[in-house]
């Protein structure tokens, strides 16, 4: 029998089942997505894994390791192109927002490890870090599993879970508030920032809060401030910030409260189209982070606008 493991071809010589390919396609995506941070980009890789199962010329045992084994190849070869070590040097970039009920991402089931917080940490660690992370401790493979994955030891792919666990650990603790919680943290926030109250914005913040806004790989401006260099830290310089931008400009936009990433959110719209994605970690009653997603070009998946 030919290996479980051998490396997938465009030759037609096996029974090509998109019944099984379709069973796991879900598992693919939330996979890619986690890796890249992009569902559009996501959802390219899985079709070429589509590609390359209806052209494999091996005997497949098991099917999932399969195919999470190739979508991790294309993850990483993605995260070595000179695009994405471009993209993922911007100290601004933040993963794509999306609404997990629109789609496929749906069907996630653990909302820590697809929350923006989370997804933030991910994207901080190295690719390899991030892949054994992901299909340890989402995927529930072992290291030796993981080993021949990656093309890694056992024990090279231990210690990269160790050093990407100490990254993330700080984040999870994000994800015990309740959706409640969250969503009145979020409506006060908007509140005092429109009426750009600094003062009230600092009550709700976390002293070491930190603020996070991506407009795009080309320099933006948030209000008056133009080329914001990288995230603000500190409660008074972000209430600042927030207090100043926010009601610039406000007369013609209008917001829409949704979940995205699985917790409460604040889609901004402009002539009805997604404008900026609003998005706070939170814990122990306070904010840690807000996200402000500004580039239009990677706000498509944030759920239907009625």
């Amino acid at each position: 029998m030919k290996s479980t493991w051998g490396p997938p071809s465009r030759c037609f010589i096996m029974n090509r089942d998109p019944e099984t390919f379709e069973a796991f396609r879900a598992d693919l995506l939330a996979l890619a997505y986690r890796m890249l941070g992009d569902l559009g980009r996501a959802e390219d890789l899985v079709q070429e894994a589509w590609l390359r199962w209806q052209g494999r010329d091996v005997d497949v045992n098991a099917p999932r390791a399969y195919l999470l084994k190739v979508v991790t190849h294309l993850c990483l070869n993605e995260l070595d192109s000179a695009r994405s070590r471009r993209e993922e040097s911007r100290s601004d970039r933040l993963p794509e927002p999306v609404d997990l009920g629109a789609g496929q991402l749906g069907k996630l089931e653990l909302l820590d490890q697809i929350s923006m917080a989370f997804l933030v940490v991910l994207q901080r660690l190295t690719p390899a870090e991030r892949a054994v992370l992901i299909l340890h401790d989402v995927f529930d493979f072992s290291h030796a599993e993981i080993a021949m994955m990656v093309h890694k030891s056992a024990a090279a792919c231990r210690q990269l879970l160790k050093r990407a666990r100490g990254n993330v650990e700080q984040e999870r603790r994000t994800l015990t508030t309740s959706p409640e919680e969250h969503r009145r943290l979020l409506t006060a926030f908007l509140r005092a920032a429109a009426a750009g109250r600094a003062d009230q914005l600092v009550e709700l913040l976390a002293d070491d809060v930190v603020l996070i806004a991506d407009g795009g790989p080309a320099p933006a401006s948030f209000g008056s401030v133009r080329n914001l260099l990288g995230p603000l830290s500190g409660a008074t310089k972000v209430a600042a910030f927030v207090a100043s931008v926010t009601p610039q400009g406000s007369a013609n936009l209008t917001t829409r409260e949704c979940d995205l990433n699985g917790q409460p959110a604040i889609i901004v719209l402009r002539n009805q189209r997604p404008y900026t994605a609003i998005l706070l970690s939170v814990a122990d009653g306070k904010i840690r982070h807000v996200f402000i997603h500004a580039d239009p070009a990677r706000l498509g998946h944030v759920g239907p606008l009625s």
